[in-house]
């Protein structure tokens, strides 16, 4: 799902034929008559509304996770859990039945229903609604039709309500990693109230999670949003706190302050500061270090002059190959991040170091001086241009952003900068609008254990993370065979094929894969992150 935003060791097997059996229910919340037991953690402020197809960043994504919940949930290792979902089957790969469990609510006390999934899914579809997550529902039969620019149909055909607990799914194809996705924020349902005002209702979701808004004023922009634990809740994510209240801060270093004063209960990424002392200014047992299915890249807009056409491939090879990633690794990070040899990430099953092309990523100053020179003789670098990396100022890039921009200097002997946004919702906003001027620092927070989420979300023509506007059909075909491959494993070998094209076009320019640092209070217990780098906050509790 997620622009990192920032932005597990995973083994989750797709058969052809799936019927997902249902899990535990809920247990009774915390008790409340007791002191309350509400917990802190940093955030940052959603790009949009609160819409489960519109939420796209790990602002957004975090608090939409607890506020709903869809017909599956993915546990602290990744394994996918029943939910809403009280069976997903299949014979084909192609079409699903879906049966739902008796019982559900929404926090309105309206039933979740199979409308609730299909009307919420057309929502986030029809091209008329422009949602960023639209495009999740492209495997969906009739998407191409409501999501033309100028439809007048707004319902895909493949989605049929049977009643009230059941519908169906037609893809186009049959996909082999199709039932992974359905836990990820666009697929969560939506009561009706919110079809009759869906700017309003984002502003003040009504969800069917194990949490739920504390009030009319829960969210204070740029501040922070307060969430209380849904008393009605009975699905297997239960709250240990009697809420969690997200605290926007414009920088780690000032959030790491407060959580060294037991100020902040819970810290997601240890600020570049503190990246030598963190360890032992917290303590043992106060905090974490995990591989997670996250990574850092630089995407460079394909619609940039000066990054288009053969001179245009020439300086994005020439830019990464000018990168010493492992310094950068080893004296910025103190050997927290590993360099990138692909576009997704080492905890993700079917991730292969031995693809063609990946030498690109490697530290050769020498071949990326020629390169660039290369490109000189056929299209001059604008005269008095520098090279920009645009970063958000509140998510504590600054210090390899200049690194990387230094050594661009000194090996390229372009005038490179860094470009500071002072939010990561002023960089999303350039970023969705197309209107960048130069690169932007990205990274990837996996919504669901795929290496198709890797890849399809940001690199498939017209996807809606696709910041740099890239386009390859030779990429588009090779996704498509994958997703049509009979097995997840051989669908993984042609994702890793659709990589190699990646690395002959270096839309983005891959940095290094994402070590989860989480840091915790002396106030709170059982901090865990999952596999996507993200706090189990519902897990937490307070001493």
């Amino acid at each position: 799902m997620r622009l990192q935003r920032f932005s597990k060791a995973v083994s989750v097997a797709v058969v052809a034929a799936l019927a997902l059996g249902a899990c535990g229910g809920g247990s009774e919340s915390p008790d409340s008559a007791a002191t309350n037991t509400s917990i802190t953690a940093n955030g940052t402020e959603p790009q949009n509304p609160l819409l489960p197809a519109n939420t796209n960043e790990v602002g957004g994504g975090r608090i939409m996770d607890l506020l709903f919940e869809g017909l599956l949930s993915y546990d602290a290792d990744g394994k996918t859990v029943n939910e809403i979902a009280e069976s997903i089957e299949t014979t084909d790969s192609q079409n699903y039945t879906i049966t739902l469990k008796d019982g559900k609510t929404f926090t309105n006390g309206e039933p979740v229903t199979a409308s609730s999934f299909v009307d919420a899914w057309n929502f986030g579809a029809a091209a008329k609604n422009a949602q960023l997550n639209s495009y999740f529902f492209e495997s969906i039969k009739g998407y191409d039709e409501v999501s033309a620019e100028g439809a007048t149909v707004d319902t895909m055909s493949g989605l049929k309500v049977v009643d009230d607990k059941t519908f169906t799914v037609e893809l186009n194809q049959p996909e082999s990693d199709w039932p992974l996705r359905l836990g990820y924020t666009a697929f969560y349902p939506l009561p009706s109230e919110a079809f009759e005002d869906p700017a309003a209702f984002g502003e003040n979701p009504v969800g069917n999670g194990p949490y739920m808004l504390a009030g009319d004023d829960a969210w204070q922009h740029e501040v922070q949003i307060e969430l209380v634990a849904n008393p009605d809740y009975t699905g297997t994510r239960v709250p240990q706190n009697d809420g969690v209240t997200f605290k926007f801060y414009s920088s780690y270093d000032a959030a790491y302050a407060d959580l060294q004063a037991d100020n902040l209960d819970v810290l997601d990424q240890m600020p570049a500061a503190a990246q030598k002392t963190f360890k032992s200014d917290l303590g043992e047992g106060r905090y974490s270090e995990k591989p997670t299915a996250q990574n850092q890249t630089i995407t460079i807009p394909g619609y940039l002059d000066e990054f288009s056409g053969e001179a245009g491939a020439l300086r994005r090879q020439a830019i990464s190959m000018a990168i010493n990633r492992q310094e950068i690794a080893d004296v910025i990070f103190t050997g927290s991040r590993q360099p990138a040899a692909d576009f997704t990430a080492p905890v993700i099953e079917g991730f292969d170091t031995d693809l063609a092309g990946s030498e690109v990523l490697e530290y050769n100053p020498e071949r990326a001086k020629e390169l660039w020179d290369e490109a000189e003789a056929i299209s001059p670098w604008p005269e008095g241009k520098a090279f920009t990396i645009g970063y958000n100022a509140d998510g504590d890039h600054k210090e390899w952003v200049d690194a990387v921009c230094n050594a661009l200097k000194n090996n390229l002997g372009v005038d490179a900068q860094g470009k500071a946004y002072s939010t990561f919702k002023e960089l999303r906003s350039d970023a969705t609008a197309k209107t960048l001027s130069g690169a932007i620092r990205t990274g990837w927070q996996a919504d669901y254990p795929s290496l198709y989420n890797f890849l399809g979300p940001l690199y498939a023509t017209g996807a809606g993370s696709n910041d740099g506007d890239y386009s390859s059909q030779a990429f588009d075909d090779l996704l498509a065979q994958a997703l049509a491959a009979p097995t997840a494993e051989e669908g993984a070998v042609i994702f890793n094929q659709a990589q190699e094209v990646l690395l002959e076009d270096l839309p983005v320019v891959p940095l290094w894969y994402q070590v989860a640092q989480t840091g915790w209070s002396n106030n709170v217990t059982d901090v865990e992150t999952g596999w996507n780098g993200v706090p189990v906050y519902y897990n937490i509790a307070r001493k």
